[in-house]
């Protein structure tokens, strides 16, 4: 059995059988002395002790500063906003901090800082434009070091635009030009908002959103109407809060147009009757029916008389006569040998007259079926 001493009190209460022991619950940078003894039946042996005392240190962890994704790029707040970061980090013994912002001390009336074994809180109650910069986190441990950068950008609201001019006014068109506003907000201009307002209404409407050029043109105004533009500038963080407003009316003045009618001169429409169209010859069969057809033209609208054999044909049931659009037409219904002939097709009005002719063939009755 063994005994194992500490600064001459004993480690362990009993004897232990074991050639090794760990003695616990120390206190890092203690140096103790140790001496262990045998023990048995008859006794106590004479302690042996170690040449030199030994050193309590607590085992090395390497410094590392755990960056949260969201602070690996830029970190983006609006002025008056909280900024509150959580950077957890390991190593042992305990790592000592130091923040820095562009190379220099941080002010700790704005920025507060606290450590702890794990982590660190940097906090600032209400953001402002001199905030934004980059900060550098350094983490020491024993001569080991591990950095870490967190870039931090405040912006605000941009100032108006500048310089607003009419430049020109044209038809129905407004020529505008601007110049960037003098404070952008911390953030790049991503584009103006142009609006309109006609004196009569008062109201603002939108015509142009997100204009990336410093001039644009105005179209589409209605016409006796004077109108007034503005122009908002636009960043990350919305629009600005005032805008650019022309100092003069753009005034839409009526076009003075005159009315010239243009001379024409006078054409005679009148026109003696003439065919375009002839009748053509037919040979139908025994209680078909037949049509006859041909086209007319003439001013006025000539009068169509049909004849057979010379002789008009009037109100009989068996022939129905249509004009349209300068074509006759003679339906001959049920067509029997009698019907059979010459017919003229002749047009009147009070300049002339014109006629045609064709030979109608009736053969005899139709074989039927058996």
């Amino acid at each position: 059995m063994f005994v194992l001493a500490t600064e001459w009190v004993a480690a362990n209460k009993e004897p232990f059988l074991s050639t090794r022991y760990t003695i616990r619950n120390l206190t890092s940078g203690d140096q103790l002395e140790i001496r262990v003894k045998a023990v048995n039946s008859v006794g106590v042996s004479v302690p042996a002790v170690l040449e030199q005392p030994v050193t309590i240190r607590e085992i090395l962890e390497y410094p590392k500063i755990r960056v949260p994704c969201y602070l690996r790029q830029t970190y983006v707040r609006q002025v008056g906003e909280v900024i509150n970061l959580l950077i957890p980090f390991q190593g042992k013994p305990k790592p000592q901090v130091t923040w820095t912002k562009d190379g220099q001390p941080l002010d700790l009336k704005s920025v507060n800082v606290r450590n702890s074994d794990r982590d660190t809180i940097f906090f600032i109650r209400m953001a402002k434009h001199a905030d934004s910069g980059k900060y550098e986190m350094t983490l020491k441990v024993d001569g080991l070091e591990d950095r870490a950068t967190i870039e931090i950008q405040v912006i605000e609201r941009p100032s108006a635009p500048e310089n607003l001019k009419l430049v020109d006014v044209w038809g129905f068109n407004v020529a505008l030009e601007w110049s960037p506003p003098k404070d952008n907000g911390n953030s790049e201009i991503k584009g103006y908002t142009v609006q309109k307002s006609d004196e009569k209404s008062g109201k603002w409407f939108t015509v142009l959103d997100r204009c990336t050029r410093t001039n644009c043109t105005v179209s589409d105004l209605i016409i006796g109407n004077s109108y007034l533009f503005r122009v908002f500038s636009e960043n990350a963080c919305g629009l600005s809060q005032k805008a650019a407003i022309t100092r003069e009316l753009a005034h839409i003045k009526k076009i003075e147009t005159s009315f010239k009618p243009e001379k024409y001169s006078h054409k005679d429409f009148l026109e003696a009757p003439k065919f375009t169209q002839p009748l053509t010859d037919r040979t139908t069969t025994h209680g078909y029916s037949t049509h006859l057809f041909c086209c007319v033209r003439g001013f006025p609208m000539p009068k169509i008389i049909w004849m057979k054999n010379q002789m008009e044909i009037r109100e009989d049931p068996r022939y129905i006569s249509i004009t349209e659009q300068g074509v006759c037409s003679l339906a001959i219904r049920k067509a029997s040998p009698f019907d059979g002939g010459v017919y003229t097709c002749k047009a009147v009005n009070p300049l002339g007259e014109a006629s045609v002719d064709c030979k109608l063939d009736v053969k005899g009755k139709a074989d039927r079926c058996v």
